[in-house]
């Protein structure tokens, strides 16, 4: 019998402590190191005493039906949660298909674990839903018991900032009723007595925490669905996916090949895990994931051990899971190895485990539990998971197949999501979308040039699977995948002193410093497969600095760059930000039916405006110019006949409206092109009390209110160039921004910096304009707004052309809640002290949560903290506006509450004067 010591002490006996080598941790698999399932795992035995050895012999365990309405592939946590959803939702006739047994791939060797707090208000939704269908629904339903074991969680804090992190979880946590403590070392020690405090600032507990078996859960799922008329057919692996092309163009799925026969279906749900890339390929289809070795070592009995709850040493980066009476122990580390060739073979099996790469992990164990040191291991756990390059599973309709929906990639949490992403998965099958915001795991949140990019999925996958226990900072950004999508400033901007950000592979400003350049430099790995980490350079130790929970040491530069703004004028480079054009016979119904509001004004009007689903959510918001016809094509407009519109959309928003504009299109068969210029235009803005003057220097063109007013547009020269001026503000200001072509873009950059000079004209980047548009109550998709938000709940009621007779998509479903009354409502707060605030802070009402911070950001010109989040009536009624203004307001910031003011109009410049240059 080996023990944890003598485990650590051979390791280091044999192999000097180091990353494993390139050649060595990126190596296809050898057939001395590939799969083996004669390991003692948990579950094993049971999903073998259920398994026919010669059930493969015979083929599929039943006949295969012609057609089906949903196809699902895979039966693992997610296919079987995804088919037990559609057969609730009354789905008839959907099938799952599993190429051996249900679990056989990543599932069966899970640790089955269950956190109910994550920093993620979406989340938490997810992972309560399917702690009911574990822990209850199930065995109701089936009398199967699933193997729901509730024995608690416990999170170790090392540090401070990791405390803050749990303390802003157990905030969150109220606002959804889970119980949760925060407990001193002393505490901790009483609760799990075998525990090493000795380091410790504090632990987060949660009772209610538990791990779940996932061959019986699966088991009852497949029972609970065939019950309602589902099939499941194992045996019968997936060997293509037949397409059609409908009359307009339009790729849409047409059936499902397997060895053993063909299904028609127009739909198909790949839930293949890490095979789900290969899957994805038979139909054409990009899935961008990444399969990695995870390991874990199950412990030999401990004395005391039971009872324990669950521990996650986040900065051990190392996971107990309590397992009867013993322990199963796991972590991720920063080499992880990758499954370079994924075998379609594989099934039941296990790899060996690679001790060098799993050393770390026992010296945390050991210090957390010391009994660990003279504790036997019994076994040893090394399976095949997905990683997705930001961390997030991949789900929804592809963007190249209609017809082809994900449910896969759940870096290793694929038990604990399944059940709530399963009914998400069920209702965008059924109702054309999911009943809450799946924008972060929608696969349309990724551009098309980066998921088929190879190094950008490999590098960003590595680093959220070494990431994985990292602090979840509000100003962090990643190191991987870096430099991909760069717009002609980026030079110009770098040499001034910006620091980056990216988003969805843009290099956007984030703020600017004067410290010199901090340019990103290659990925190094964190130092894994032969790579040199870099111990110190400018935009690492710029970033690290910004790695807290407090006011963060650049907030005076981004004060500046604020003040500035209000004060004088500050440059916004906005080149990130979608470009697309909608022109065509049928342009003009299809704007009308896309967009909320009425932009069917005259050329050179530009409107603001949402776009909304079935169900009155709301999809993206963005700006919509009206175009005048001409017959020669230009970079700032297509040739066209009939009507035609520009669309400007927030980049963190691009890709999700480029994909719900198409897929509107292609339903309703309108005849008009949607062009994509995203690459093709730059964007600079120039916004504050001297924007005028500065703008006036530049452009050939009569800027006063008579001849330029607010929310138009023209195309005028600016330094010689060519460019479309919009009169707009993101922030309140009176200001104008310029869509320019590419290599326009920094000689008119340069000339309005030159002319700006003398008035106090300042670069800024996205960390001011975040300030900057919540002091102006200015909304932001996906933070205050998103697709289970409707305008009239977020105040965007201005947006919404109800008073006309035209149809537009969600316009039912607002009547409806216009006539019901709203059930919630998004309001400002503002608090006096000034205490950093970034969201998921708990909103309390008269002594009640009614909600929680969904954005909150310091607002430097009223000198407060501010914060948006929606609230509703405990008692269930509707959030009226006498509701609202009777109430007396609290944030709760890690588990202290902060007096708040709450209000419907916003704190600065309610009038709306600045942005009509009256000052």
């Amino acid at each position: 019998m080996a023990s944890l010591s003598r485990a650590l002490r051979g390791v280091a006996a044999t192999c000097p402590r180091r990353s494993p080598a390139p050649g060595r941790a990126l190596r296809p698999l050898a057939a001395g190191a590939g799969p083996t399932s004669e390991k003692s795992v948990p579950y094993q035995r049971t999903l073998k005493e259920a398994q026919d050895a010669s059930a493969a012999a015979r083929g599929p365990s039943q006949p295969l039906p012609s057609t089906a309405s949903v196809v699902v592939i895979g039966g693992g946590s997610l296919g079987c949660q995804t088919l037990y959803h559609l057969a609730k939702l009354g789905v008839s006739g959907a099938v799952l298909l599993e190429r051996e047994r249900l679990t056989s791939g990543t599932t069966w060797h899970t640790a089955g674990l269950l956190w109910q707090l994550r920093p993620s208000d979406v989340e938490v939704e997810l992972l309560a839903h399917t702690r009911r269908v574990v822990s209850r629904d199930l065995e109701d339903e089936t009398g199967l018991h699933t193997g729901w074991i509730q024995n608690g969680g416990l999170f170790i804090a090392s540090s401070r900032q990791r405390l803050d992190e749990y303390k802003r979880l157990m905030s969150l946590g109220k606002v959804y009723g889970i119980e949760s403590h925060v407990l001193s070392p002393g505490e901790t020690k009483a609760l799990y007595p075998l525990m090493n405090v000795e380091d410790l600032y504090g632990t987060l507990y949660v009772p209610h925490d538990g791990t779940m078996d996932p061959a019986g859960t699966c088991t009852s799922l497949a029972r609970a669905a065939t019950a309602r008329g589902a099939q499941v057919i194992e045996n019968c692996p997936v060997t293509g996916i037949r397409v059609r092309t409908d009359d307009f163009g339009v790729r849409r799925v047409a059936a499902v090949e397997t060895e053993f026969g063909c299904i028609q279906t127009p739909c198909v749900v790949n839930c293949a895990g890490v095979w789900a890339g290969a899957v994805g390929r038979m139909a054409g289809v990009k899935v961008p994931l990444v399969a990695m070795h995870h390991a874990y070592v199950v412990t030999e009995r401990i004395e005391g051990i039971q009872n324990m709850p669950n521990v996650r040493d986040h900065d051990a980066s190392v996971y107990l899971r309590l397992q009867g009476d013993a322990l199963s122990v796991g972590g991720y580390e920063t080499n992880p190895i990758f499954w370079e060739e994924v075998s379609d073979k594989f099934a039941f099996g296990l790899f060996d485990l690679d001790w060098d790469v799993f050393t770390q992990h026992i010296e945390g164990a050991i210090n957390r539990v010391p009994v660990l040191e003279k504790t036997g291991i019994k076994s040893t756990v090394c399976g095949p998971e997905s990683f997705t390059p930001d961390h997030k599973p991949l789900m929804g309709e592809a963007p190249e197949l209609r017809g082809f929906f994900l449910g896969c990639g759940f870096n290793s949490a694929g038990m604990m999501l399944g059940g709530g992403c399963g009914q998400q998965l069920a209702s965008w099958i059924v109702h054309g979308r999911p009943e809450k915001d799946m924008h972060s795991y929608d696969i349309r949140r990724f551009h098309h040039s980066l998921t088929d990019h190879s190094r950008w999925i490999r590098e960003r996958s590595h680093e959220a699977y070494a990431k994985n226990y990292s602090v979840v900072f509000p100003h962090d950004e990643p190191l991987a995948g870096r430099n991909m999508r760069t717009d002609p400033l980026h030079e110009e901007l770098l040499a001034r002193g910006c620091v980056f950000q990216e988003r969805h592979g843009w290099e956007r400003p984030g703020w600017f410093h004067a410290q010199g350049t901090a340019p990103v430099l290659p990925y190094d790995y964190y130092g894994a497969y032969g790579h040199r980490a870099r111990e110190d350079y400018a935009y690492g130790r710029l970033l690290r600095q910004e790695h807290t929970f407090r006011f963060p040491p650049h907030h005076d530069a981004i004060k500046k760059e604020c003040l500035a703004c209000r004060g004088a004028a500050a440059m916004f480079n906005m080149s990130y930000f979608g470009k697309f054009y909608l022109v065509g016979p049928d342009a003009r119904k299809a704007a009308d039916w896309l967009f909320s509001a009425d932009v069917s004004r005259p050329p050179g009007s530009t409107v603001y405006t949402c776009m909304l689903n079935h169900r009155g959510g709301t999809e993206g918001d963005l700006t919509v110019s009206r175009l005048a016809p001409g017959p020669q094509a230009s970079p700032l407009a297509p040739a066209f006949e009939g009507d035609g519109y520009y669309l400007a959309v927030g980049g963190a928003a691009a890709q999700h409206s480029w994909s719900h504009i198409s897929a509107v299109l292609q339903d309703r068969k309108f005849r008009c092109q949607l062009i994509d210029s995203s690459e093709d235009l730059g964007l600079l803005s120039v916004q504050g009390p001297a924007s005028r003057a500065i703008l006036q220097e530049v452009m050939e063109a009569d800027l006063s209110d008579e001849a330029f007013p607010f929310s138009t547009h023209k195309l005028v020269r600016a330094a010689g160039h060519l460019v479309r001026a919009m009169r707009l503000s993101f922030v309140g200001e009176l200001g104008w921004e310029l869509h320019a072509p590419g290599p326009s873009c920094l000689p008119v950059y340069q000339a309005l910096m030159t002319a700006g000079a003398k008035h106090g004209l300042v670069n800024a980047g996205y960390r001011a304009i975040d300030s900057l548009s919540i002091e102006k109550g200015y909304r932001q998709w996906h933070a205050d707004l998103r697709a289970d938000d409707s305008p009239l709940e977020a105040g965007l009621a201005f947006t919404c052309k109800l008073k006309s007779s035209i149809p537009f998509l969600g316009r039912e479903a607002l009547e409806k809640q216009q006539a019901e009354g709203l059930r919630r409502r998004l309001l400002g707060f503002t608090v006096d002290q000034k205490v950093p605030m970034f969201g998921l802070e708990a909103i309390w009402r008269n002594g009640q949560v009614v909600g929680h911070v969904r954005r909150a950001d310091f607002g430097f010109t009223i000198n407060k903290t501010l914060a948006y989040g929606y609230i509703r009536d405990p008692s269930g009624g509707p959030v009226s506006l006498d509701f609202v203004k009777s109430g007396d307001y609290a944030l709760e910031r890690m588990g202290v509450t902060y007096t708040a003011q709450a209000h419907l109009k916003s704190p600065f410049d309610p009038d709306n004067k600045r942005v009509k240059g009256i000052y």
